[in-house]
């Protein structure tokens, strides 16, 4: 069971940043348009320059590889990056055919070219793609925002269920106060690079 904190971390526009997200706890973040949201999760997740501190059970960002950090604390965006035509070949890892149910998807999805995927079933295969990881922490950067209203409470289920079982830290940023009401422990709100709690959900 894994926490992960940030002290002090300061990168473009943001910071400094102190704070904490336990095992099993997702904690929301919100904030205006360009308020630094995605610069605060590609921070951490170790894909722009920072400074301060961040940590996942004690061990430091910096003391380990940038591949094995963000293996354990992974970074979900919006806008997924696919590299070959056909799903399966960017699965290394399987796929738990459980998942891909949950996520409104059938097993033939494995089989099809990214060039037939909707935008909203990109969004839910890049989740599973990062999913069959097992991170340890998830940095959820507006992960249903391509999504209709029945994807994304597939989504909310499934992360739910993957935080309570892997105990994950989950760190959401979302703009949707009724999803925030629905799957956060915490809130905060980015404003003038600085986090404002805004009160247990």
């Amino acid at each position: 069971m894994a926490t992960l904190r940030l002290r002090q971390l300061v990168t473009r526009h943001v910071g400094p940043i102190d704070l904490s997200v336990a095992a099993a706890e997702c904690v929301c973040i919100q904030g205006a348009s360009g308020s630094g949201k995605t610069l605060l999760l590609r921070a951490i997740a170790d894909l722009d320059p920072c400074q301060g501190e961040a940590s996942l059970d004690g061990v430091r960002c910096a003391s380990v590889s940038a591949p094995d950090w963000r293996r354990s604390v992974a970074l979900v965006v919006a806008e997924s990056q696919w590299w070959s035509e056909r799903v399966r070949e960017h699965f290394d890892h399987g796929v738990d055919p459980v998942w891909l149910e949950q996520l409104g998807l059938p097993a033939a999805a494995m089989d099809w070219d990214l060039a037939r995927c909707s935008t909203g079933e990109r969004q839910r295969l890049a989740l599973l793609r990062t999913l069959m990881l097992r991170p340890a922490a998830l940095l959820l950067d507006e992960p249903t925002g391509n999504l209709d209203p029945d994807s994304t409470r597939r989504v909310e289920v499934l992360l739910d269920d993957y935080r309570r079982q892997q105990q994950a830290a989950l760190l959401w940023v979302s703009h949707d106060a009724g999803q925030i009401e629905r799957v956060a422990q915490r809130r905060f709100v980015l404003r003038n690079g600085r986090l404002e709690e805004g009160g247990p959900a």
